[in-house]
């Protein structure tokens, strides 16, 4: 079996990695895990644990990133998770891809063969998935193939 697991570096992913690597321990056959951040240049959330207020409030903490930026962060994003599954003896492949995560996580894990996908039912900040969206609800809605929504 193969899983993908999304990540963005909050500690809700280090969880729903957590959770990939126990399943696959409790499996007959362990599956091969691979870690995928998402890319988008987008849009990057900024500061703060309270709500936002009003649409002023969220424009004051978002910025613009450029793509090397993007690129660095993600990458350090998997760079991290590697580790953590390092240290749980656990090899773990990545994935960086660019653009949309709905988009993109379900696209690869359909045309890639996962035969499930992990995610987080949270990942940064709450206030940041009520005013983006909630990447969780959309690969349930998108994909092809099984998804896990760990809390």
């Amino acid at each position: 079996m193969d899983f993908a697991v999304a990540v963005d570096g909050s500690e809700q992913s280090e969880r729903t990695l957590d959770y990939a690597f126990e399943l696959g321990e409790a499996m007959s056959h362990a599956p091969s895990i691979t870690a995928v951040h998402v890319v988008d240049p987008d849009v990057y959330t900024e500061g703060g644990i309270e709500p936002v207020a009003d649409l002023a409030d969220a424009e004051r903490r978002l910025i613009i990133e450029n793509i090397a930026d993007a690129e660095d962060r993600g990458q350090g994003i998997l760079d991290d998770a590697v580790a953590f599954a390092a240290d749980r003896d656990v090899e773990l492949r990545t994935e960086l891809l660019y653009g949309d995560p709905v988009e993109q996580l379900s696209d690869v894990a359909s045309a890639e063969g996962f035969d499930a996908l992990f995610v987080g039912h949270r990942g940064h900040s709450e206030h940041a998935e009520r005013f983006l969206g909630s990447v969780a609800k959309g690969l349930v809605e998108r994909s092809d193939v099984p998804v896990t929504v760990v809390r």
